[in-house]
């Protein structure tokens, strides 16, 4: 999961955030994420332990010092880098989802959808568009479409929803056309 380290101007964020940690946790999944317990990386992280999911979190040794890495998690990984930290969580995720958040969540975002696009993964990959915070992004990525730099199949593999439960729902039943329902938990 990418977010923000920051809860952003619209509270709707923050409870998009806790909504979704709470429907991760109350389906029993496990989160992977960032490490930090700031912004809302912080509140999905929480409101999953709250509803009684596992949470792993993977953080840089500098990002530990600055955004304060979550000690309440099942597993805390700190990493020399966000190379690492990338690749763990790939590595731990049944499907990746993105929040509101700045460059490093798109940045994480983007890494992931090339990695499906080349083959290297198959999970589901989600964007929760709260309050169409992701307009304009995909508005762009309907551009690349037409101007010939992007698949319209391509760009079918981002699943967007607005509300959270429907996000997941979405990933599960992708998820489920990949491999088996059971193998599905970890987002």
């Amino acid at each position: 999961m990418y977010c923000g380290s920051r809860h952003g101007e619209r509270p709707s964020y923050t409870q998009a955030a806790r909504a979704l940690g709470a429907a991760i946790g109350s389906r029993g999944w496990q989160l992977v994420y960032g490490g930090g317990k700031v912004g809302l990386m912080g509140e999905v992280a929480d409101a999953t332990l709250n509803a009684g999911g596992r949470v792993i979190g993977v953080i840089p040794e500098t990002l530990k010092q600055r955004e304060v890495g979550h000690l309440g998690l099942h597993e805390l990984h700190v990493v020399p880098d966000m190379h690492v930290r990338k690749q763990m969580m790939a590595e731990r995720a049944d499907a990746f989802i993105a929040l509101p958040g700045g460059i490093g969540t798109l940045e994480e975002l983007y890494e992931v959808w090339t990695w499906r696009q080349l083959g290297y993964h198959d999970q589901p990959i989600g964007l929760l568009n709260i309050e169409g915070y992701y307009d304009d992004l995909l508005r762009f990525m309907r551009h690349s479409v037409r101007e010939g730099f992007l698949s319209a199949s391509q760009l079918e593999t981002l699943q967007v929803a607005e509300d959270p439960q429907a996000l997941l729902l979405r990933l599960a039943d992708q998820a489920r056309l990949a491999r088996s329902a059971d193998d599905f938990s970890r987002i």
